[in-house]
């Protein structure tokens, strides 16, 4: 197995496909805000939030959703938002990530009134614009010593939802208080759809994917057809949270009822037990036809290896996750942190995670680091896409030499 540095691994260029925004925010940046705000937290020490809530390991998923209420109590403001965003940014310059989609759910912090989507998004490219704008000046970027940073925004639609979870969501439940749930569930997905991409047209704000989000079982993908259809149609690209929580039927109707171009999470694929449908026979067999089908699509999976450890209970070893096999089956996987605060985490971190735990050599990590450039949603045309992932692969490439890694080798 090949020992990488982490001067190596600080030094490449990296991205982060899968990082959630209301799970991103400094903790200093989030104590100073709801201090400002008035918004209570558990403590209003680092080290106490850190004992609290923010932890390095979680009983189960719903702790580790528990710290996602003090984070969206303090992005319901407009000026926050557009710090949090571009703190995100800084902070993924500084480890040498330069593009990132982060995504989030503008729903849970719209008020009908003031916080309305338009300016939430507006807010949020603000802040990403401006740290994009402070580094891409910068005489290494003009010189062409490195790569100039880049983002688009991805825009979460949700599984499910109550009127607890925000404002929004209050008065749509209320309005809706005589439709099946599920199909208040779909309307809200396709409302969310309708304006982004409404939003994206008009304002010209890099909205780059849409996603759905939220609890996988019992809410299957195929029941949000309606509004991925509609993006599809408006060409936007899809990414799907699926195979996180819940097994491969879910991660194929992602695929082909909602167009997914990438996966989120994609943990559950090889496990046998989460496939139900009594009409899988050979439920074997479909698990390896579908990964094939995966890696013949070139549908990337956004593998988040430290947040499968701390939300899934029974994986107590991460050599056990499934990246191994995905990489076995030669699938395109890129590396993601999902949640920088609530998973204390880094795309440093994660990618270290990976090569000291699989055999990852130096061919394998290139691939797997351009995947991430080459499957982005960049926001521009597809020419300068190309010309943007040529540059990065030169910039991997000298990285590399500089380092003594033959990027070559297995």
């Amino acid at each position: 197995m090949t020992r990488y540095t982490d001067a190596f691994i600080r030094d490449i260029p990296k991205t982060d496909l899968h990082v959630h925004l209301d799970g991103s925010l400094r903790l200093s940046s989030l104590i100073d805000m709801a201090k400002r705000g008035k918004v209570d937290l558990p403590s209003y020490t680092e080290s106490g939030m850190r004992e609290l809530v923010y932890k390095d390991s979680y009983a189960d998923l719903l702790e580790y959703l528990k710290g996602f209420q003090y984070t969206c109590a303090v992005m319901r403001d407009l000026e926050n938002l557009e710090r949090v965003s571009y703190e995100l940014a800084q902070d993924n310059i500084a480890e040498g990530v330069f593009y990132i989609e982060p995504r989030f759910a503008p729903q849970l912090l719209m008020d009908n009134r003031d916080l309305t989507m338009e300016k939430i998004l507006e807010a949020v490219d603000k802040g990403l614009r401006r740290a994009k704008t402070e580094f891409n000046a910068s005489p290494a970027v003009r010189e062409g010593r490195m790569p100039p940073f880049d983002y688009g925004i991805i825009a979460c639609a949700m599984r499910m939802f109550a009127g607890g979870y925000s404002p929004y969501y209050r008065d749509f439940c209320t309005i809706h208080n005589y439709s099946d749930q599920i199909e208040v569930f779909k309307l809200g997905a396709i409302e969310v759809a309708r304006g982004v991409v409404g939003i994206r047209d008009r304002m010209g704000i890099p909205i780059v994917g849409f996603d759905i989000a939220g609890q996988e079982a019992g809410y299957p993908a195929g029941d949000f057809r309606e509004a991925f259809d509609f993006v599809h149609k408006n060409f936007m690209h899809k990414t799907v949270h699926a195979g996180e929580a819940y097994g491969a039927e879910s991660i194929f109707q992602a695929i082909t009822d909602l167009h997914a171009d990438r996966l989120g999470h994609g943990y559950f694929l090889f496990d046998v037990d989460k496939v139900t449908d009594p009409g899988i026979k050979d439920k074997d067999a479909y698990i390896e036809r579908l990964a094939s089908f995966i890696a013949d699509q070139r549908v990337t999976i956004e593998v988040c290896l430290t947040s499968n450890l701390q939300t899934n209970p029974a994986l107590t070893d991460i050599r056990k996750h499934s990246l191994g096999k995905m990489l076995e089956r030669r699938l395109s996987t890129t590396l993601c942190t999902d949640n920088r605060l609530v998973s204390n985490n880094s795309v440093s971190k994660e990618i270290r995670l990976a090569v000291d735990n699989f055999d990852i050599g130096p061919k394998l990590l290139k691939n797997i680091i351009v995947y991430g450039f080459k499957r982005s949603f960049y926001p521009g045309p597809y020419s300068e896409k190309r010309n943007y992932v040529r540059q990065l692969i030169t910039y991997y490439e000298d990285v590399a030499r500089k380092h003594g890694i033959d990027e070559t080798g297995v």
